[in-house]
């Protein structure tokens, strides 16, 4: 089991708050792994896995000019994502991930450009990016799982 994942679980019961992903390049990985800690159900809402530009806009209401705009792989549309999980879940807490695993990338996005958002209720949506480099795929994707656990986990006042 996932220690931060663990973490997360017993902070937001602690605080008895509600939390929601909105996942494009982990693919469902921090709901996974918030879902293999057992009592988890009293803390997670939902998880948007949203892959495609398309199911970005149907399921969160990601605008067309912000992807046109940014692309995909950006703050903004990490910040459109969160605030749309956010909005369409009873949850208090939404965390957003949108990056590039690998392999490729581009001179503008590179390979293990991860961008990050979180959506609280009654505050401004914060968004982070990191490098992680070209680390390979599958470490890139677990380095992004743990980064929006990490940010979770903060939001909640843990270290």
């Amino acid at each position: 089991m996932n220690i931060k994942a663990q973490t997360l679980v017993a902070l937001a019961r602690d605080h008895g708050l509600l939390v929601a992903t909105a996942e494009s390049c982990t693919g469902g990985m921090v709901s996974a792994a918030i879902t293999d800690i057992p009592g988890s159900s009293k803390m997670f809402d939902r998880g948007f896995v949203t892959y495609s530009n398309a199911a970005k806009q149907a399921l969160l209401g990601v605008r067309t000019e912000t992807l046109a705009a940014h692309g995909a792989v950006s703050e903004e549309v990490a910040a459109e994502m969160a605030a749309g999980a956010l909005a369409r879940s009873e949850a208090d807490l939404a965390v957003a991930v949108t990056g590039i695993a690998g392999p490729g990338g581009s001179e503008h996005k590179p390979e293990g450009r991860v961008c990050f958002a979180l959506a609280r209720r009654g505050a401004a949506v914060t968004t982070e990016t990191v490098e992680f480099g070209a680390l390979g795929r599958d470490r890139v994707r677990a380095a992004s799982r743990d980064q929006a656990l990490d940010l979770l986990i903060g939001a909640l006042g843990g270290a």
